[in-house]
């Protein structure tokens, strides 16, 4: 296969969003995890934004029962805007929740099986194309966005490519890790891909941060691939058997990253995303100043 085939334009991008958010009861019961808000936008809002920013045209949502509120939420909304506009109020906090007709699609997992499975089943929207995977848990902050470098390196490179961060060796085990080889720049090939070693195991402490860019071909590998670490069927075990085949590597992110699937992590967000407005920021750092004593 040709280098051209794996420099096909990303138009599509998956975000499993159907989790239950146990960790996040009571809170989670009747509202989804991915709809919480960090200061006045939920959490999935920021990835959606990222998207876009990244030049993504089409929105595949893996939701599950109860999570018909996402989709809700990026719809018009005819009886709100119409009472503000009667009320003389601006709309514009209302323009990023809009997806264009046609471009939202969603696909049901039935069984949670892991992010693999989540992935695989959005295999009929993806098609032949290359497209990109947003963990919407984890919120990554910064400008350009994520993707957006991503997709700056994609047009560099082609082929495969995953965002990664360092973290202290003691967190590894948490995370899926690459092995490093030749770096250049933000820019890293990849070796290999482990899912939550052991620390004395791991080949880096390089983790695999939440957003991905892959070739159509990991959903063939997907179809056939078996339980892994957790009992689930795991996305790294399939992208590990195309880095041999296909281009692959990691973009290291020139930004923050927030571990929003935790309930500090998600605290940390919203301290950090508040203390950056300039509309309160001054404001949320007096308050913290006096709260801390």
């Amino acid at each position: 296969m040709s280098d051209s085939n794996f420099r096909k334009p990303v138009r599509k991008a998956v975000f499993p969003v159907a989790g239950l958010g146990t960790r996040f009861l009571p809170a989670t019961k009747a509202i989804p995890k991915e709809l919480l808000p960090v200061v006045d936008r939920p959490l999935i809002q920021y990835a959606v934004d990222e998207a876009r920013e990244a030049g993504i045209e089409e929105f595949i949502f893996v939701t599950g029962r109860g999570k018909t509120a996402i989709v809700e939420h990026f719809d018009t909304a005819y009886e709100l805007e119409a009472t503000m506009t009667g009320r003389g109020k601006s709309l514009a906090p209302l323009d990023p929740t809009r997806i264009e007709p046609g471009n939202l699609v969603t696909v049901r997992q039935q069984v949670p099986m892991g992010l693999g499975h989540a992935v695989w089943c959005a295999r009929a929207v993806t098609g032949d194309e290359p497209f990109a995977i947003f963990l919407p848990d984890e919120l990554m902050y910064g400008s350009p966005g994520c993707m957006a470098q991503m997709i700056e390196a994609y047009n560099e490179v082609g082929g495969n490519l995953v965002s990664v961060l360092e973290v202290p060796m003691e967190e590894v085990s948490s995370y899926g890790v690459i092995a490093p080889g030749e770096s250049k720049g933000n820019l890293t090939e990849v070796k290999g891909l482990v899912e939550k070693p052991k620390v004395d195991e791991a080949p880096s402490n390089k983790i695999v941060s939440g957003r991905y860019i892959l070739q159509p071909e990991v959903m063939d590998l997907l179809a056939s691939q078996g339980k892994g670490a957790g009992g689930e069927i795991q996305l790294t075990d399939s992208m590990a058997k195309l880095i041999d085949k296909q281009p692959f590597h990691a973009v290291t992110f020139n930004g923050r990253r927030f571990d929003c699937g935790s309930k500090i992590g998600f605290v940390e967000a919203t301290l950090a995303l508040a203390l950056d407005r300039e509309d309160m920021g001054a404001e949320v750092r007096e308050m913290a100043k006096k709260m801390l004593g």
